[in-house]
């Protein structure tokens, strides 16, 4: 294997798309060169029951498309990959915006599927040097458009799901009104419409009780990211453990704001904060069918799989 081959990988996310310069030495680990996160929130109109992407949705994705191929590019990477996912995937016209990027960038997106988007998550954990002693948990990544679940046992996947749980999704089809606080209806219908989803997939929270809940997304990052904002340092030196506790905390604070005073919450990105409320009642909700105190928070997700992968070709 050649050493220090770069790959690049851009995630496109209902609400945000990614990017990851990656390379890998002879034996070595993924490592990171480059990344960065754009919300650009394509996914606007994802919970109709005809989804389309808007034609302002998709400009805003091109745009970050090409933002991160110009960062992408000064690293040269052998290899540029773009991905989709649940936005892309579950629009009636995704096909148009395909052909969109490809024309004005040369790129091809592959769209994943919801079981490649779950092992490819499962993957990318396993990449985690803070997680090398895990052997059983599950994984839970939450997005605008998607809830990927996954149970490892013995670190190989033994249940993969991925569930029309994002964040996205469910503010478009709970919350009537994203500018007031986060109340009834859609505090109750939230969590009662995740049970239902959870219940019906067939995921079972079956590993023995010493599994570890891993979390990954954004929910659980931003979580971060307001700790590390109002603790004063680096999101990268908060505590990985976010607990349930903490969680329902910042859903009865953040949730009694309104959307133009969560938009000025530190580590908050505005962007994210008519989304917020809805995207922390989910991951509470989850926690609680599997007993959870507490999610291991990890920033090693699709992306470092789908790295992993192509670096070992």
């Amino acid at each position: 294997m050649v050493k220090n081959l770069s790959i690049a990988i851009i995630d496109i996310g209902s609400n945000s798309i990614k990017l990851l310069v990656a390379a890998r030495g002879s034996d070595g680990p993924v490592t990171a060169l480059a990344h960065r996160t754009i919300d650009a929130r394509i996914s606007a109109g994802i919970s109709r029951a005809a989804p389309q992407l808007s034609a302002e949705g998709m400009a805003r994705g091109l745009a970050a498309i090409e933002s991160l191929l110009a960062d992408a590019a000064a690293f040269t990477p052998v290899r540029t990959i773009l991905v989709a996912t649940s936005a892309v995937r579950d629009a009636l016209n995704g096909a148009d915006f395909i052909a969109r990027v490809h024309a004005a960038t040369g790129h091809t997106i592959r769209i994943l599927t919801g079981n490649e988007e779950a092992n490819l998550i499962g993957r990318g954990l396993t990449c985690d040097p803070a997680l090398t002693t895990l052997r059983d948990f599950y994984v839970f990544d939450l997005g605008g458009g998607s809830l990927e679940c996954l149970a490892f046992r013995d670190r190989h996947i033994a249940q993969a799901v991925s569930l029309q749980l994002g964040c996205v999704r469910l503010t478009e089809k709970f919350v009537a009104d994203s500018d007031a606080p986060f109340a009834e209806p859609a505090a109750s219908e939230i969590p009662r419409h995740t049970r239902a989803v959870v219940a019906a997939s067939g995921f079972s929270f079956s590993l023995p009780s010493h599994a570890f809940a891993v979390g990954t997304g954004g929910t659980v990052t931003t979580v971060r990211a307001i700790l590390a904002a109002r603790a004063g340092t680096k999101l990268e030196l908060t505590a990985t453990v976010v607990t349930l506790a903490q969680l329902r905390n910042f859903l009865a604070e953040l949730g009694s704001l309104s959307l133009a005073d969560r938009q000025q919450i530190p580590g908050l990105p505005p962007a994210r904060a008519d989304v917020f409320p809805a995207a922390l009642a989910t991951v509470i909700t989850v926690a609680e069918l599997g007993g959870f105190s507490a999610y291991h928070h990890s920033l090693f997700n699709l992306r470092y799989g789908l790295a992993a992968e192509t670096l070992a070709r």
